[in-house]
C-alpha cells in the first residue's frame, strides 16, 4: 500500500494523515480500525477497533501493518498500542 506523504504538512499532520489511511484500508478489507490516540513526536499510540477486538491477529495487524508502515516513512517514530 503506497501513501504519499506530503512534505509540506508537518509531522503531526503527516502521521495523522498516515493513520487515516491505514485505518481505512483495515476497515474495507477486513473491518476493523486503527484510530490515533496520541502522538508526541516520538511515540505514537493507537487502538485498533471494530473486527480487530478479540482477533487473534490483532498482533500482526498492529506490528506487521500499523508499525511496519509508520517505520516505512518514520523510522524514529515508536509505535505502541494504547492501554
Amino acid at each position: 500500500m503506497a501513501t504519499p506523504i506530503n512534505q509540506d504538512a508537518s509531522l503531526d499532520e503527516q502521521v495523522h494523515a498516515l493513520v487515516g489511511s491505514l485505518s481505512a484500508y483495515i476497515e474495507q478489507f477486513h473491518g476493523g480500525s486503527v484510530d490515533l490516540v496520541s502522538f508526541d513526536g516520538h511515540v505514537l499510540k493507537v487502538r485498533l477497533g471494530g473486527a480487530c477486538l478479540g482477533c487473534p491477529l490483532s498482533p500482526n495487524t498492529l506490528h506487521g501493518w500499523v508499525e511496519g508502515t509508520v517505520k516505512q516513512f518514520f523510522p524514529d517514530i515508536e509505535v505502541m498500542e494504547a492501554e
